[in-house]
């Protein structure tokens, strides 16, 4: 990783393009209640997408206005979860709103240059901005095929 706000523009707008092609998809989606995975809907993976995002979205700002981030704590299987059922409530165009939001936070506060290491929940290894880039980019890139396979 070269840890440059070059290669962080890069990784963002590559991020920025997956972003666009996921509200893009799940927009247009006719039935958010297919299942993808054996217990989640298309539905239920845009707000495990987005509890991490928002996650993320929260660390950034933190950092970015010299404010200690409060990372997610618990085993991962159990933190997905939760997000999960959070907003199982939630109308999809609000899990929609609710991403967009976390992402525009992202992109006002990622490429400041005081941002070093991000923390990704407590007690796993912190990212610097371009690894935490690319992994929610493959994060997202994942899920979003998985989706586009169950529904079409």
């Amino acid at each position: 990783m070269s840890g440059s706000i070059e290669e962080r523009n890069r990784r963002l707008e590559r991020l920025d393009e997956r972003v666009a092609q996921l509200i893009a998809f799940y927009a247009d989606l006719p039935n958010p209640d297919a299942m993808v995975y054996e217990l989640w809907t298309a539905k239920d993976v845009l707000a495990h997408l987005t509890f991490w995002h928002e996650s993320f979205a929260r660390n950034v700002r933190d950092l970015a206005n010299d404010v200690k981030p409060t990372p997610l704590k618990g085993k991962l299987g159990d933190l997905n979860q939760v997000g999960v059922d959070e907003m199982r409530p939630c109308t999809l165009e609000t899990v929609i709103q609710r991403f967009q939001t976390a992402h525009r936070t992202i992109r006002e506060n990622i490429l400041n240059p005081k941002i070093g290491l991000i923390p990704y929940r407590k007690g796993s290894l912190d990212y610097t901005p371009e690894e935490h880039l690319q992994v929610v980019l493959d994060h997202i890139t994942k899920h979003l095929g998985d989706v586009r396979k169950a529904c079409g």
